[in-house]
């Protein structure tokens, strides 16, 4: 194996997972990708610090992916630009829409130095040469541009950590019954971070809590707001602010009673997915990426290649559910709609789908996810194996809970743990 490929052996994993995040098109990815092995081994002699591989390599692939986009996109005229297909990487389909229409409000030119610094991602200095001016008007038309398109755009503000005003949730969980529909499940779009309830758009709040079984007592208790956009190697998401309350053991950080993180999403037409999460830890600020293998995937990622979740749901058979028997394909990220139900709880009734995830998230763990037709959770349960984490607790779950709920997976018992709810039934 030669010095490229040794090299190159270490960090493909990173490499292949942005270039795929950033071109849709899997053969169009794989055609990039050969791209960039191949300059990177002509230019290989140029690089003078072979601990800087990885960074020079995604430099590489992030040209590249702009040499795609730019290969696909019309030149822009000076005195007009056509809106449509902005936006490619964009958190909504709201915020798309008021992007455009906003876009659409300015003058020629404001539209156009916009268009090529955001969408086409092209430096002031190569803006300049296009464009034929210097480098500080194009500094000027840019700020002035930023300027009236914040006047323009709709949301105005994003809220901040001292002025968002959270749901207090009740100390015991709530009764609750689920009883099924005699209908067939409805399709819904789910466009919540799985497992965290938030959905990542501008202005979003939620507070959410868990609840241990049998007693019924909240435990953790999690308050998230959506603070701003970001951008993690050149996906454009949201910032994500999370404060838990007593945390669980996995949630925990060290000993403070509260832990703060930061993550960032995208949410995309299709999918949901995490980017970046962030927390301080002994005193040691800890940032992860969705391009640090599985120090990031098998904590925050999900889906192949950290496609995120579905966010348009149906039924697709892979799980089906009859009372307390469930059977699950043998696959992985098996994340299906099992059936529709009431749920009752709180006194108010919701139509819902419930999502049934098996050992996908967690290992040795299934959930219920309760969603209704507006597409936010109305009740999340976790059951787990009997002999989940056997070495750790010492005894089967059946035995520390012999009241809770059982269901059998594929044969298999599993045992009710605990329930969370959030603000939106609040």
């Amino acid at each position: 194996m030669n010095s490229f490929e040794h090299l190159l052996a270490e960090c493909r994993p990173s490499v292949e997972r942005y270039v795929r995040f950033r071109i849709p098109s899997v053969h169009d990815a794989e055609d990039v990708l050969q791209e960039v092995y191949a300059a990177a081994s002509q230019r290989l002699p140029a690089l003078l610090d072979e601990t800087r591989f990885k960074a020079w390599l995604l430099g590489i692939a992030r040209h590249k992916c702009l040499d795609y986009f730019r290969a696909r996109r019309p030149e822009v005229p000076v005195d007009a630009l056509a809106i449509r297909g902005m936006a490619p990487a964009s958190p909504g389909r709201e915020h798309v829409s008021a992007v455009r229409e906003t876009m659409a409000r300015l003058s020629p030119a404001d539209r156009q130095a916009l268009y090529l610094f955001y969408w086409l991602e092209l430096p002031q200095r190569e803006i300049a040469r296009k464009l034929g001016i210097p480098v500080g008007t194009v500094k000027s038309r840019l700020h002035a541009a930023r300027e009236r398109f914040r006047a323009l755009y709709p949301h105005h503000r994003t809220p901040m950590k001292g002025d968002i005003f959270m749901k207090q949730l009740p100390k015991i969980m709530p009764e609750y019954t689920i009883v099924p529909f005699d209908l067939p499940p409805f399709p819904v779009r789910w466009e919540e971070i799985m497992g965290w309830f938030i959905v990542p758009r501008l202005g979003e709040t939620i507070t959410w809590g868990i609840y241990d079984f049998p007693e019924r007592v909240l435990t953790e208790w999690d308050e998230m707001a959506v603070v701003g956009k970001a951008q993690v190697h050149g996906i454009e998401g949201v910032e994500i602010t999370s404060l838990a309350h007593n945390p669980m053991d996995c949630n925990a950080t060290d000993s403070s009673m509260d832990v703060e993180r930061s993550f960032v999403a995208q949410l995309t037409d299709t999918h949901c997915r995490l980017l970046a999460e962030t927390h301080v830890q002994d005193g040691v600020k800890r940032l992860y990426t969705f391009l640090d293998g599985p120090d990031f995937l098998d904590n925050w990622g999900f889906g192949e290649d950290n496609c995120g979740n579905e966010i348009n749901i149906r039924p697709r058979g892979d799980v089906t559910r009859d009372g307390d028997r469930v059977t699950a394909a043998d696959k992985a990220f098996l994340l299906d709609v099992v059936g529709r139900y009431a749920v009752t709880i709180g006194g108010k009734t919701y139509d819902t789908v419930c999502v049934m995830d098996v050992t996908t998230y967690i290992d040795g763990a299934v959930t219920e996810q309760y969603i209704d037709k507006q597409g936010r959770t109305v009740l999340w349960r976790r059951f787990n194996a009997d002999d989940w984490r056997l070495n750790r607790y010492g005894t089967p779950w059946s035995e520390r809970f012999p009241d809770n709920e059982r269901i059998t997976v594929n044969g298999k018992l599993h045992v009710h743990w605990y329930d969370c709810i959030t603000s939106h039934i609040l």
